[in-house]
């Protein structure tokens, strides 16, 4: 497919009735893993897990090594890419440019709780940006207003959410990203307000499932770099095993 074929598809696994669920993704082994399985439809990087991957901490990965390696994702996979892109580093228009050279068709990109017009400006501009490029882009722009809440009441951040998330929809986003320990009640608060099929969510421990996540009229739900932490559980038990008994499961699956 060419690009505007992959962005055109995420954009109607976005409007469909169903819920997409994206597995996060951190390099290309990963990437072709979740590929291979017949419920995947699109691929989503975590930058937490590929900066983790390179020695950096969340936020700290220059944006070189973040392409890069999303890059190879997209190289990887015969299917849609939508990545992280944390706040958009310097200049999140350009960096949207970027991505797109390497073949993204969509991202998400944080306004870490910036000024109200600042944040709607950034996603105006990587709106722009794309469309310069001519590919129908799937931003789905993310607000902290519940992970970066500090102590101010819930109402205030759902009220904060809705605001930032109908203006980003305005100035040219496709979906809203709504990170955080979400209950029902501020789920379907969201969606009321925001719009229905335009909420998206992150899968914790301990969440709704992403059948209630459809139930309520979310668009779709990502699991960040908690993929890559249960993998990494799953090493670190294999290790001690080994140290234990020394022997791989029979059921390993062969190399390529």
């Amino acid at each position: 497919m060419s690009i505007q074929d992959r962005a055109l598809s995420l954009k109607s696994l976005h409007e469909a009735p169903e819920i997409l669920r994206v597995v996060n993704v951190w390099d290309a082994v990963s990437a072709r893993t979740v590929a291979g399985l017949p419920g995947t439809r699109a691929i989503a990087t975590a930058g937490h897990s590929i900066a983790a991957s390179h020695g950096f901490k969340d936020g700290e990965m220059p944006l070189e090594v973040n392409l890069a390696a999303i890059a190879r994702i997209v190289e990887a996979v015969d299917l849609p890419v939508t990545a992280d892109l944390d706040a958009g580093y310097d200049d999140a228009a350009d960096t949207v440019r970027r991505a797109i050279g390497v073949g993204v068709v969509g991202a998400n990109v944080e306004d870490r709780l910036a000024p109200f017009d600042d944040s709607v400006a950034k996603v105006a501009a990587i709106t722009r940006a794309a469309e310069a490029e001519g590919v129908a882009f799937q931003l789905n722009a993310r607000t902290d207003a519940f992970v970066r809440a500090g102590d101010r009441p819930r109402d205030e951040s759902i009220e904060d959410a809705i605001a930032r998330g109908r203006a980003f929809l305005d100035a040219g986003a496709s979906l809203v990203f709504v990170p955080g320990a979400l209950d029902r009640d501020t789920v379907a608060r969201l969606v009321e307000g925001i719009g229905e099929r335009k909420v998206s969510v992150i899968g914790l421990p301990g969440a709704l499932t992403a059948a209630e996540y459809e139930a309520l009229g979310v668009a779709r739900i990502s699991y960040g770099p908690l993929t890559q932490r249960v993998a990494l559980r799953a090493l670190r038990d294999l290790a001690t095993d080994l140290y234990g008994d020394g022997v791989i499961p029979q059921d390993t699956p062969a190399l390529n």
